[in-house]
């Protein structure tokens, strides 16, 4: 099997992300991701999900009139379903949107680092955890997000692992496939348990799972400082994700 690219790789995370977001949809009041021309907008307008889920993905090297057709896109449909906030995703390398975004009146609230990589060069051996039962609502609980949130949504169509530390459940991450690719979500660890390796061991876990389901890449988004963590496991930078907002 050809080794895949930068740009196989990002095109990977990205229809993985999106596919995550129409099921996180299908089990939510009124909500649904929106595949329009240059941009897929995920509009939630109900419940805790409204405050997380509201995010567009913009695509890369459009032209000038289908970046603007694709902004107005993105701007009607939010409007339409009475949401004021939501967040632009753009690649750090799209200048052109991002100057098109600003001229709009839109700040950058934050950024994630795209990464990705072939399980083939998976190396790390799979480490030996304490697993807790995959409870969503431990699940939950763990990553410190509303228990409620997801609520309708199909759990068994996520894998959901959940470690213990000390007696007591400490850290937990879920994965969804889509395809060949496998993607890699909200690793947490709360207080008490971190800088013990939880969050690196955790990941490598799910990757291991993974390739042993018949998946190829894997892809995540790293905050800053979780870059590290998953470099050192062979994912590779695939640029920055900018969040930008509109005033």
């Amino acid at each position: 099997m050809t080794a895949p690219t930068d740009v196989d790789l990002y095109a990977g995370g990205t229809a993985t992300l999106l596919a995550a977001w129409e099921e996180y949809a299908r089990g939510t009041s009124g909500a649904a991701v929106h595949r329009l021309g240059g941009v897929a907008a995920a509009v939630f307008p109900h419940g805790p999900e409204r405050g997380v889920y509201n995010n567009a993905v913009l695509d890369r090297d459009l032209l000038p009139a289908e970046r603007a057709a694709a902004l107005d896109a993105m701007e009607e449909v939010y409007a339409v379903a009475g949401i004021g906030r939501f967040a632009a995703w753009v690649h750090e390398d799209d200048r052109a949107m991002r100057a098109d975004l600003e001229r709009r009146g839109y700040g950058l609230d934050e950024t994630t680092r795209a990464m990705g990589m072939s399980l083939d060069d998976l190396r790390t051996p799979r480490p030996s955890l304490d697993l807790a039962a995959a409870d969503w609502t431990e699940y939950l609980r763990v990553i410190e997000v509303p228990t409620d949130l997801l609520a309708g949504a199909d759990h068994a169509a996520f894998h959901v692992v959940v470690v213990r530390h000390d007696g007591g459940n400490a850290a937990a991450a879920m994965a969804y496939d889509h395809g060949e690719d496998c993607g890699i979500y909200n690793v947490g660890t709360l207080g008490h348990a971190r800088r013990r390796g939880l969050g690196t061991a955790l990941t490598t876990a799910l990757l291991h799972d993974a390739r042993d389901r018949g998946r190829h890449t894997a892809s995540l988004q790293a905050t800053s400082m979780a870059e590290r963590l998953y470099a050192a496991i062979g994912f590779r930078d695939l640029g920055r994700i900018l969040e930008f907002v509109p005033p």
